[in-house]
């Protein structure tokens, strides 16, 4: 009995050290460097900011340097930097070239210098860095994604370049979806044009940049066709097919889906896409009238995101439908080999999941079991491609999906809801993320076209909400306690507290404080949404950038903040949910990202994310 009880013992103490391993799996996540950037501020002042990894130690410390032409480096700061991770330079000589760079501190001993930020001479005084592009004739520069295209440790940035492009429920043929990837000093790398057989518009081409197979440099995938050219030159299937047919529709032949190398463009693997149009009426009535669309307006409308479905290596996720059938498609990419992990597929309008999707979605942990669902819309798909709820809800237009309520465990969602002809629902609700229980709604039977949450109110702990014609902000307990922002669109963390900022256009507003920043000559995208071509925390401390492009649309421009600010935290993009949001910034109607623990007026320390960094294999 004795001997019984040792081996019972053993057998409890291994499986408790498997579920303890398995709990603690790392995700395989980009290897960074530090993403120093300096911008001139002044006549002879210079602001300076950089960022902190996600797996480095909370006391890590800097020495800053400026070596100015051919004088020897002078260390900027008398004392080691343990605060804000920005400095302000303010006595530099603008008629010379000024390098600068850091060395990290860590357990005491200063390490080796990092790659270094070059300011040339008469650089001009201006909030922004200037990326020159390749803009076709007649194409316009709109949404843009991230990921290390190169394996240097710092971003890339792939463009999709739009020309005359019509809506789902349009008719008119358009032009081809070209897209192409610079390095942030402007070398242009690649272009990749779609080809005649895949429509232009917001619905249609959904794009991933990530790096799928844990090599660290990031591949580019995206639906193509018969006629579709990678970034060196090679046609994929056949040049000469057109299924386009007399509106411009394309409800015919075959359709694929590719994996591109980042720093080629190069085509790597293409296969056909899932899951196919079938029958075109099947996809999803039009406006709630109970009459099936046979003219290809719900068929072709996509979705797609990045997802850690096993907790540890990213999948990718690419969609089909929310109206009415939905379908989503998990795909890996692993040594060289594309291969299918699940079909989740809703079937028929019988099913509870059918018409629960919305125009865009979103990727969290929602269980806490290291592995990520999709959010999507009124529905959640666990990581093993089965629902896991669904609200009832219905699609609609906006999703945010965060810890809005720091005094309640786990996550919350954030739906804004259109209320189809002939319905009843709520225009907005806030759920719990792990079960859908409602916790809160408003708006009844109003269909609300927008919507957003987070912490915007610097005087109030916890996340705010407010929507179209909300007539007031709102806290995460459905409370009205102060005056509508005055933009309902984007959000940004820019200045030295720990709340969020409005973004709307090309302005920066602050809640019951004002502008903050108005960016003069550059412009928004996607008209009346007037989104950025993308917003992240793309270089310098834990605060966000803002792309936009020129007027002329020959350039795009990198905004960051010049705001000194002493609080400190690693790199958003080291969390993993506010990484994968970045994926999805560019799908469907395009909504900020968020983080996957609650941040904003007294947080608690940011939790260090379980990742691994991935060195790159050049």
């Amino acid at each position: 009995m004795k001997y019984k009880s040792i081996v019972i013992k053993c057998c409890l103490l291994l499986s408790l050290l498997i579920l303890s391993t398995n709990s603690f799996a790392q995700r395989q996540m980009e290897k960074l460097g530090r993403g120093l950037v300096a911008l001139r501020t002044g006549k002879d002042s210079v602001f300076l900011s950089w960022r902190i990894l996600g797996t480095e130690p909370d006391d890590i410390s800097f020495n800053l340097y400026r070596q100015t032409g051919s004088l020897p480096a002078k260390k900027l700061n008398q004392f080691p930097l343990t605060t804000g991770t920005n400095f302000t330079d303010g006595n530099v000589n603008p008629e010379l070239e000024n390098k600068y760079f850091i060395k990290p501190i860590i357990n005491k001993h200063q390490q080796l210098a990092e790659k270094a930020f070059l300011l040339k001479p008469k650089t001009p005084v201006q909030q922004y860095l200037n990326i020159p592009l390749h803009t076709p004739a007649g194409y316009v520069p709109n949404d843009a994604s991230i990921g290390d295209l190169d394996g240097d440790g710092e971003y890339d940035i792939v463009l999709h370049q739009t020309g005359r492009g019509r809506d789902n429920s349009s008719n008119g043929i358009t032009d081809p979806p070209i897209f192409q990837a610079y390095e942030l000093d402007g070398t242009f790398l690649w272009e990749i044009n779609l080809g005649k057989n895949i429509r232009e518009g917001a619905h249609y081409t959904q794009f991933m940049v990530y790096d799928l197979d844990g090599d660290g440099i990031a591949e580019f995938a995206c639906k193509t066709a018969d006629g579709t050219v990678d970034g060196k030159g090679k046609v994929i299937g056949d040049s000469t097919k057109d299924y386009r047919n007399k509106n411009g529709k394309i409800l015919s032949g075959p359709e694929f889906f590719t994996i591109f190398n980042g720093k080629t463009g190069a085509a790597l693997a293409t296969t056909l896409y899932l899951p196919e149009r079938g029958n075109i009426a099947a996809w999803g009535g039009v406006g709630g009238n109970g009459k099936n669309d046979s003219t290809g307006n719900r068929v072709d409308r996509f979705t797609a995101c990045i997802a850690y479905l096993d907790g540890i290596h990213p999948s990718l996720v690419m969609g089909r439908g929310y109206y009415g059938r939905t379908v989503l498609a998990a795909w890996d990419w692993r040594n060289g080999k594309l291969t299918s992990r699940w079909v989740f597929d809703s079937s028929d309008e019988k099913n509870a999941y059918s018409g629960m999707g919305n125009h865009n979605l979103s990727v969290a942990d929602v269980d806490g079991d290291g592995k990520d669902e999709i959010i999507f819309g009124s529905m959640c798909i666990d990581d093993n491609g089965k629902g896991l709820y669904t609200t009832g809800l219905r699609h609609g237009d906006a999703l945010h999906v965060s810890d809005f309520d720091p005094q309640r465990p786990g996550l919350e969602v954030f739906g804004v809801h259109e209320i189809e002809e002939g319905t009843k629902g709520c225009g907005v609700a806030l759920y719990d993320a792990k079960t859908g229980e409602i916790l809160w709604h408003a708006s009844e039977d109003e269909d609300v076209g927008r919507g957003v949450a987070d912490n915007i109110d610097n005087t109030r702990i916890g996340a705010q909400m407010w929507w179209s014609d909300s007539n007031g902000l709102f806290d995460n307990k459905g409370n009205r306690i102060g005056s509508q922002p005055t933009s309902t669109n984007f959000l940004i963390y820019w200045d030295e507290d720990l709340s969020r900022e409005l973004l709307d256009g090309n302005h920066i507003d602050k809640y019951n404080h004002g502008n903050l920043l108005t960016a003069i000559g550059a412009v928004a995208n996607n008209g009346t949404k007037s989104t950025p071509v993308l917003s992240a925390d793309i270089f310098g401390d834990w605060r966000e950038e803002l792309i936009l492009r020129s007027q002329d649309n020959q350039s795009l421009r990198i905004y960051t903040t010049t705001i000194p600010t002493t609080h400190r935290t690693y790199t958003l993009m080291h969390d993993p949910q506010y990484r994968l949001s970045i994926a999805w910034q560019n799908v469907g109607y395009n909504q900020p990202p968020h983080t996957g623990f609650y941040f904003g007026l007294d947080m608690k320390k940011a939790p260090k994310p379980n990742i691994i960094l991935v060195e790159p294999h050049h």
